[in-house]
């Protein structure tokens, strides 16, 4: 008889459909709920005075701040317990500080929130006349600061060109490190300029000014290093401090010394003519003004 009976138990496929919605329905209400119970358990568990932050941990070689002014300025903007803090919040909590770069936040167990700061390191003044001056880091980063806090340092300015974007920052630094030891022999870069047109043009800590022209980089620092192996041939025969050169001609440089300068006159509707380096040691004999 069981095994009559068996033989006409009804198979899963003879289950009319509406139970089989049913059944997983059921199914699925009940999962829901037992994950509702669990992530509620969860919560007021993680919110237990035992899951709260004790400890913030702060890392880092600071130049700018001191301890006592990053935990005044940014821990009480921390919300949340060990388990419901947002890191991301609180990783924007301490970027917001002056002179921070970048923060890395963590949590370590129990109790703790280990912040690690990287400051930003002013590598030059970022000029441009379209807002206030500000300042561009060793990553060619531009980044606002209180400018008094660097007075004293010394930094050379970028110029940016009236249309610059940020990431213009990086190829203007670039540039000046490029040039700063090929001109080391005549002054300190004090300037930077790029000019709307892409031209280039550099102020020594002497007032002497250099128009580099257009060009990519290494066809900028060719030219000036051209400029510069010459230069002393000048130097040993008319020993005058340089106020100006202009290195954009295709075969030559012109030059004012004071006092002195490499180029006649022009006539009107002309051009001048470039000073060109002799092959001898001797230059050719430049004109007073």
């Amino acid at each position: 008889m069981l095994a009559a009976a068996a033989l006409h138990a009804p198979v899963e496929h003879d289950v009319p459909q509406d139970i089989r919605w049913m059944n997983l329905a059921t199914t699925a209400l009940v999962v829901l709920a037992v994950a509702m119970v669990l992530a509620w358990a969860a919560v007021t568990v993680s919110r237990l005075a035992y899951f709260d932050l004790r400890h913030v941990e702060i890392e880092g070689d600071f130049h700018r701040h001191n301890l006592m002014t990053v935990r005044a300025n940014a821990v009480p903007r921390l919300q949340g317990g060990y388990f419901s803090v947002d890191l991301d919040e609180a990783r924007s909590a301490f970027e917001a500080l002056p002179w921070v770069r970048k923060a890395v936040v963590r949590r370590v167990w129990p109790d703790t929130l280990r912040v690690r700061l990287e400051e930003h390191r002013p590598a030059a003044y970022w000029h441009h006349d379209a807002r206030d001056d500000e300042l561009v880091n060793t990553f060619g980063e531009v980044f606002e600061a209180n400018l008094g806090d660097v007075e004293d340092e010394g930094l050379p300015t970028l110029q940016a060109p009236s249309q610059a974007a940020p990431a213009q920052a990086v190829w203007m630094l670039d540039m000046l490190r490029r040039l700063t030891p090929v001109l080391a022999s005549l002054g300190e870069i004090r300037t930077l300029r790029l000019n709307d047109r892409g031209g280039w043009t550099v102020w020594l800590d002497a007032e002497a000014r250099i128009e580099l022209g257009r060009g990519a980089t290494d066809d900028v620092v060719a030219r000036t290093e051209r400029f510069v192996r010459s230069y002393p041939v000048l130097v040993r025969t008319y020993a005058a401090p340089l106020l100006y050169a202009d290195l954009r001609y295709a075969e030559g440089y012109a030059i004012k010394l004071q006092g002195l300068h490499t180029m006649p006159e022009p006539t009107p509707g002309q051009p001048p003519t470039p000073w060109r380096p002799a092959p001898t040691a001797q230059p050719s004999a430049p004109s007073t003004r």
